[in-house]
């Protein structure tokens, strides 16, 4: 079956593929395209907030801003992992021949696409550094992958776009928060005055930053590896729903994607970019590919 994959300048792809993979598996197979080519960040931008001291306080209320990293906190290096190219039970396709990207985290920012994408199927493959910075020092590892990334640079936190984020972070890969605007609902239980957990059983809950629920939903269980082991993220986007799946199993489904401004405007959130965020912890991506899906399988949806 033949699907148009989007950008925001057109079409860029027509490609024929069966199925979407099976989730935390790394699998060839038509239809996937790598979004990095293993030596360099050909078809990605670099964005940086205002830098900060090694205690996380602001130092300027200026951005580094879009293509200016002095201390190198996105590079291209060798995996320095012992596990090599290998993850999630099968063999890593278009890892670029052993190189890996590192996010040092030494400064708040991402690594954004140059293009906008919709209805997918991403997947990806992160393991956690040893260095972390400032606030996050001897914290959790926290890093993130921000979806249907649009508008400005640097509204969320003077480091990233509006989008809906796929959490990584130690302990809470999965997990969602709604970025500068983005907003989701949800099937959540409330585990507190302030925490609301994903159940698919639960009460379909708004999250945005302007009600009393908030903009943070947990996922529903860990399947994170221990620090410094390879994870596979695979996340699902078609039309206004999306899940996030970790090592294979499904952590939250994501339903009516959208975006408000000024509280009131709601419009859906259903395309953009994908950026890498860089949060005060040293990580490390590869496999990063991406493919068309004419709709979500329904075995995610039902978990």
């Amino acid at each position: 079956m033949k699907y148009l994959f989007f950008t925001g300048v057109g079409i860029i792809l027509i490609c024929s593929f069966k199925g979407s993979g099976r989730p935390g598996r790394i699998e060839s197979g038509p239809g996937w395209v790598s979004l990095f080519n293993g030596k360099d960040f050909s078809g990605w931008d670099t964005y940086l907030g205002p830098e900060r001291d090694s205690n996380g306080r602001t130092l300027s209320d200026e951005p580094v801003g879009l293509n200016k990293d002095p201390r190198q906190v996105f590079s291209v290096v060798s995996d320095p992992s012992a596990s090599g190219n290998t993850a999630g039970g099968g063999t890593m396709a278009g890892a670029g021949g052993g190189k890996v990207i590192r996010i040092s985290g030494e400064d708040v920012g991402a690594l954004t696409t140059k293009k906008e994408f919709e209805n997918y199927h991403l997947q990806l493959l992160f393991r956690w550094g040893s260095l972390s910075w400032g606030s996050k020092k001897n914290k959790k590892k926290d890093s993130g992958l921000l979806y249907h990334s649009v508008g400005p640079y640097g509204a969320d936190f003077g480091a990233w776009m509006r989008s809906q984020e796929f959490q990584v972070q130690e302990g809470d890969c999965g997990d969602y928060w709604g970025c500068a605007g983005g907003l989701a609902d949800i099937p959540a239980v409330k585990k507190s005055d302030s925490e609301y957990v994903y159940d698919p059983a639960g009460a379909l809950m708004t999250f945005r930053a302007d009600n009393t629920i908030g903009r943070h939903c947990i996922k529903r269980s860990d399947a994170e590896k221990p620090s410094g082991q390879w994870n596979t993220l695979d996340l699902y986007c078609h039309g206004d729903t999306s899940v996030h799946v970790v090592n294979g199993v499904v952590m939250m489904v994501l339903y009516h994607n959208g975006q408000a401004d000024k509280g009131a405007i709601v419009r859906p959130l259903t395309r953009g970019k994908i950026q890498l965020q860089s949060e005060g912890a040293e990580v490390f991506y590869k496999g990063i590919r991406i493919q068309p899906i004419g709709n979500i399988p329904g075995e995610l949806l039902a978990h």
